[in-house]
């Protein structure tokens, strides 16, 4: 069991503190690791994968059992319970709410010499979606990649998992694709299955984007093959920090805490308040209660100080259960999702508010956005020039590219004008 540790933040020491919450850094080992897998699927394809799923849990898995039959899919959807394939369903049709609000919009501008610039929104042509087996089947992943991709218009969507014992993923993840509609289901895992998804093999096709969540082993294989797909983010230990005031109900904070330290040894959970009892009586919820992940209370000499410290820390996950805590939220600018108010536990956004689970971590959210429909799309300009716009952008195109030096590019404009 690990232990509570409590720190008492001072002003100036946020961003100390918020380097001491992150756990450390990927081992250098894991890229090597994955650098050859890659380089084995690149080379022998189909048995690698095979390979691979031998060693890790299916001792039995054959190349036939790469690509999952529709029909297994549907059968699968038939061994789940009608109240779970009614949770799938819910927690499906939320995500694509709310993905379909965030579909970009083309733009057409008309410039200020006359050109027409149209910004086209287009959506990749496949996807894949990682789903990880490890500990446990975890339907609400799938649910989170797929369905924004559906929503893009991305016409062919791609899940790969883990094979089991059975030389299947599991059934509850089978179950899933069957019901949010996805057919192309394979049997891989770990960082051949990242390796397969950008590269192809005999039996997978490559996709253009990868999403999911995953192991150090999955996320670092998606950031070697960035030079041929693009990818959603590279999804560290996950993380939630709390923020809370005296009004905070003790044994609900303690298990907002609680769950997300069962994600594992490396989450991080972080309880900030500006209310000692508060802090004691969280603290006294958690003690003798066994947890994996870190859990760090946080006294703070003011909310404001609790608010800087969130934002020095950058969680993928911010709760803030305050008197104003939605005025706080709209001064957040550092998290992947906030989540306001005494009922909206991090919990909501795993599974059924409509928000994406699949957030950046390890401070991204400085720069970095949750999964979305936008993931599996590209902005592409069309560029209409006209007589007029010609004549008058020309002359200043001219210059620029002869001042550096490139004397084809100028005459290139210049012959459209002396046409005209």
């Amino acid at each position: 069991m690990s232990e509570v540790r409590q720190v008492r933040l001072r002003a100036g020491g946020s961003s100390v503190l918020a380097q001491t919450l992150r756990p450390p850094w990927q081992d250098p080992d894991v890229a090597t690791a994955v650098r050859d897998t890659i380089a084995r699927v690149r080379e022998t394809g189909d048995a690698a994968l095979v390979e691979d799923a031998q060693r890790f849990g299916a001792p039995d898995f054959t190349p036939g059992r790469l690509k999952v039959p529709t029909v297994e899919l549907e059968a699968a959807a038939r061994r789940t319970s009608p109240e779970l394939r009614e949770a799938i369903t819910v927690a499906a049709a939320q995500v694509r709410a709310v993905a379909e609000a965030m579909v970009p919009q083309g733009v057409s501008v008309a410039g200020p010499a006359g050109q027409l610039i149209t910004v086209r929104s287009v959506p990749v042509d496949a996807a894949g979606c990682y789903v990880p087996g490890g500990r446990a089947p975890y339907p609400s992943s799938l649910i989170m990649a797929a369905v924004p991709a559906q929503v893009a218009g991305v016409e062919r969507v791609v899940v790969a998992s883990p094979p089991g014992a059975n030389n299947r993923p599991a059934d509850l993840i089978l179950a899933t694709a069957f019901l949010v509609g996805i057919t192309e289901v394979y049997a891989a895992g770990g960082a051949g299955a990242i390796a397969a998804l950008a590269y192809g093999t005999a039996s997978v096709r490559p996709v253009a984007v990868i999403t999911g969540p995953g192991s150090p082993w999955v996320q670092e294989a998606k950031r070697q093959v960035t030079s041929v797909v693009g990818i959603d983010g590279f999804a560290g230990p996950s993380e939630v920090m709390v923020i809370a005031d005296s009004t905070a109900d003790p044994r609900a904070m303690a298990l907002d805490l609680l769950a997300q330290a069962e994600h594992g040894a490396d989450s991080s959970a972080v309880f900030a308040s500006d209310d000692p009892e508060v802090i004691a009586a969280v603290a006294s919820q958690l003690d003798g209660v066994d947890h994996v992940g870190a859990i760090t209370l946080v006294e703070c000499g003011s909310m404001h100080l609790a608010l800087e410290l969130a934002e020095a820390f950058a969680p993928e996950h911010l709760e803030i259960c305050a008197r104003n805590a939605r005025e706080l939220a709209m001064r957040v600018r550092r998290s992947g999702a906030v989540f306001v108010g005494r009922h909206c536990a991090t919990a909501f956004g795993d599974y059924v508010a409509g928000s994406n689970h699949v957030l950046p971590t390890g401070g991204a959210a400085r720069f970095a956005s949750a999964l979305g429909p936008s993931t599996y799309m590209r902005r592409m300009s069309v560029v209409d020039i006209g007589d007029d716009a010609a004549r008058t952008l020309a002359p200043h195109l001219i210059r620029l590219a002869e001042a550096e030096g490139f004397p084809q590019h100028a005459a290139s404009a210049r012959v459209r004008v002396e046409a005209l």
